[in-house]
């Protein structure tokens, strides 16, 4: 299936764990595709596929991936040489506190990269990497984020299937379509005509100081998750060791939910934009393009809003092809575009300002 080909790497290495589980084929009266799925729009997306591995889309520049890990060392580096060479006082303690949101946000990018698999050919220095840059880093577990993310991948804006909507319907309503729907049951848990106003202090900044601290320690621990937890160890030991020695304990704990706060807001903005104002609704079983394109969008192109979204401003194409090496995706969306013209899809993309308005 197409989502099978779209995650995996290495097809040949899968298909032999894959062969345990299969107990047959198709009888050859029986349809390859069901009713459901647009035939034809899935014939030109294969095709559009073989096109893409014969460009060579899918092979990683690993020049781009090491010039985007040494500006995140290096910012995270300096982060720290600027609280101790000038001092704790209020203006050092900014500026270090903005370059180290800065490091941690493009890391997040960078561990997005390499849990798709697509900064290396070989998936197992992917997976090694990743657990640095995820689990050192970032001090959050690779395996739990995979866990999640391959879900959303599979099935975008999905009510039940998507965890990343699973806010919806105690925290937010999602979606026109559910908020009629919750209206007809009369089912209210929050005050849910307000929540564009509630939205901005909570979700945005509490993300990653609350939800995602808790819930990232509690799969890896109950999965038993032993390496990332190890791993993530270290980023704990190495944060407080460096910078417990330049901050009393008070400061040293503002310092750090500080920068949670400002790193998870910028995630939530960006990661949402090209999701939250899309059709959000229970998994009608499309075709994996259909299901793709109607629960994404695009942010328009330029050298600020590839770095500052980490080339997530091309989110149509990531979805389609998720293993794609994002400094390839401008290259593909020209191709993507003319298929969606071809089948009467919208290919939605807006200016970075407008995307985040939708989201309100």
């Amino acid at each position: 299936q197409d989502a099978f080909v779209a995650f995996h790497v290495d097809k040949v290495l899968v298909s032999k764990y894959m062969k345990l589980l299969q107990i047959g084929e198709l009888a050859p009266d029986q349809p390859s595709i069901e009713p459901t799925k647009n035939k034809m729009l899935v014939k030109d997306f294969r095709e559009l596929r073989e096109t893409v591995e014969k460009m060579g889309l899918l092979k990683p520049n690993q020049l781009f991936f090491f010039l985007h890990l040494t500006h995140i060392l290096l910012l995270d580096t300096a982060a720290w040489l600027i609280l101790l060479y000038f001092g704790t006082s209020l203006m050092p303690f900014i500026v270090s506190l903005v370059l180290l949101t800065i490091s941690q946000v493009q890391a997040s990018w960078l561990q997005h990269d390499l849990g798709h698999l697509s900064v290396f050919r070989k998936t197992k220095w992917n997976h090694l990497l990743h657990k640095f840059v995820m689990c050192h880093l970032i001090g959050a577990s690779a395996k739990w984020w995979t866990l999640l993310h391959s879900r959303h991948h599979a099935k975008p804006n999905c009510f039940q299937k998507d965890p990343d909507i699973d806010m919806h319907p105690f925290l937010f309503t999602l979606g026109k379509k559910f908020s009629v729907e919750l209206g007809i049951k009369k089912k209210k848990y929050m005050p849910y005509n307000h929540q564009h106003k509630y939205f901005f202090i909570t979700l945005p900044p509490l993300l990653f100081p609350t939800y995602f601290h808790c819930h990232t320690f509690y799969i890896a621990y109950t999965k038993r998750y032993w390496v990332d937890l190890a791993w993530m160890l270290t980023f704990y030991i190495r944060f407080f060791f460096t910078y417990g020695s330049l901050l009393e304990i008070k400061s040293l704990l503002a310092y750090y939910f500080i920068f949670r706060m400002l790193e998870s807001s910028w995630f939530v903005w960006v990661s949402q934009m090209s999701h939250i104002p899309m059709d959000i609704y229970y998994d009608n079983n499309l075709d994996w393009v259909s299901t793709q394109l109607q629960a994404t969008r695009n942010v328009e192109q330029s050298l600020f809003n590839d770095w500052f979204t980490g080339h997530l401003n091309f989110q149509i194409e990531h979805h389609l092809f998720p293993t794609m090496p994002r400094h390839n995706y401008w290259k593909v969306a020209p191709l993507v575009k003319s298929l969606c013209a071809k089948h009467g899809i919208e290919y939605q993309c807006k200016p970075l300002l407008t995307a985040f308005a939708d989201i309100v």
